[in-house]
């Protein structure tokens, strides 16, 4: 049976026979195939390099955190196994299912071989790779311990996703239950209530006054339900878009969230365990603690907390014990406070972190999991009540004309 072979698109420049400049694109398996064909045209090659597909760009399938996590711990048992970098992007690359993160690995893949470090190949993606994963990388590079700090890097990446995985785990639940019941609220109001509405002005008698407060909500959605599916999509893209640009805004919504009874709660469990494992697996790395903190305080993920870790870098820079700086901060409990000074006494910071980072992520875990247990009867009753509510209000009156005959 005959193999595909497959080809890819490549660039070059090199001379000719008369010594003239010449560049532009040739399809080839690989380098060393596009290098024979140019010498058999007479080109001299001086650098040949794949072109990288666009990526997203034709419906491509989006690059998420979760990829990365993937690729890197794929990438780290690689090289474990004594696998050389460049074949590791190959090996890697080949299992991959999403494309857009081939693309993307053989990309790097070919910024590598053609000489350049890994860590310099990576940072061209900041999209992908954040500042802390180059500095991580760059440190590995640097001090010749890169498949150890692959490893750091990728059990740091699958903590961080599922933290991530159980914080949107707990939000998308009720968001949902929500949506659908908004949704099917506004189809009975629409299309079932005007049916009810057009039989009771046959009775002649005077309606109840429940029924006839949802017959009157339900012809104001039939008349305003475009302005109003209009408006709450504007709101909420008007708030995501003052998040994003507004520090102010930004401020107060965290603040908000943060007192939001239950998913308050997990929010901060899981800001203090991202806190923990971030600055555990930058310290472990070597990474100087006044650093590790401005890294630490890009990934808070909350402007409070945020700030916070920026005073207590500056701290920290002046002299300040860590433990000192974050009890003055007045926003971790006590904890934090009792392991990392214990860590400072012990020369063990990097371990005692990791033990809270475990802690408050298992206390997330358990968290999310009876919020999900405490939700469903309540979201179960309040969807009972609501279109049950506007079922009674429309059965209510053919109730008192039974009664009354």
């Amino acid at each position: 049976m005959a193999t595909t072979i497959k080809t890819s698109t490549f660039t070059y420049k090199g001379t000719d026979k008369q010594g003239k400049e010449v560049k532009g694109e040739i399809q080839g398996s690989n380098q060393t195939m596009v290098k024979a064909q140019l010498r058999k045209q007479g080109v001299i090659a001086k650098s040949v390099r794949k072109k990288a597909n666009p990526i997203l760009i034709g419906g491509g399938k989006k690059i998420k955190p979760a990829d990365v996590a993937i690729f890197t711990r794929q990438l780290a048992t690689m090289m474990k196994a004594g696998v050389p970098l460049v074949q590791s992007f190959d090996i890697v690359a080949e299992g991959l299912d999403n494309p857009s993160m081939r693309d993307l690995v053989m990309e790097i893949k070919n910024d590598v071989a053609s000489g350049s470090g890994f860590a310099p190949s990576i940072a061209k993606h900041p999209k992908y790779f954040d500042d802390l994963f180059c500095s991580l990388i760059a440190s590995g590079e640097q001090s010749g311990t890169l498949e150890t700090m692959l490893d750091r890097v990728a059990t740091y990446k699958e903590k961080s996703e599922a933290l991530k995985a159980k914080i949107k785990k707990a939000m998308t639940y009720p968001i949902a239950i929500l949506v659908i019941a908004l949704v099917v609220t506004a189809l009975l109001l629409i299309k079932v209530i005007p049916q009810f509405a057009e039989s009771f002005t046959s009775f002649g008698a005077d309606l109840p006054a429940f029924t006839k407060m949802v017959m009157g909500l339900s012809d104001f959605v039939i008349e305003w339900w475009l302005i109003i599916l209009v408006g709450i999509i504007g709101s909420v893209f008007t708030l995501k878009e003052s998040i994003k640009r507004s520090e102010t805004v930004s401020l107060a919504a965290d603040k908000i969230i943060l007192k939001v009874p239950i998913v308050g709660d997990i929010i901060y469990n899981s800001i203090i365990a991202r806190f923990a494992r971030t600055l555990s697996t930058t310290f472990a790395a070597g990474v100087p603690l006044v650093d590790a903190l401005q890294a630490v305080a890009g990934t808070a993920g909350n402007v409070i907390y945020k700030d916070a870790i920026i005073k207590i870098k500056d701290d920290v820079t002046t002299g300040t014990q860590l433990n000192q700086s974050i009890r003055a901060s007045g926003l971790f409990p006590s904890m934090v406070l009792q392991m990392v000074a214990i860590g400072e006494e012990s020369g063990a910071l990097d371990s005692m972190l990791e033990k809270v980072a475990i802690h408050f992520e298992d206390v997330v875990d358990n968290m999310v999991d009876n919020m999900t247990a405490l939700l469903e009867p309540i979201i179960m009753a309040v969807l009972g009540v609501l279109i049950g509510g506007l079922m009674i209000a429309m059965y209510l009156p053919i109730f008192m004309l039974g009664s009354a005959i």
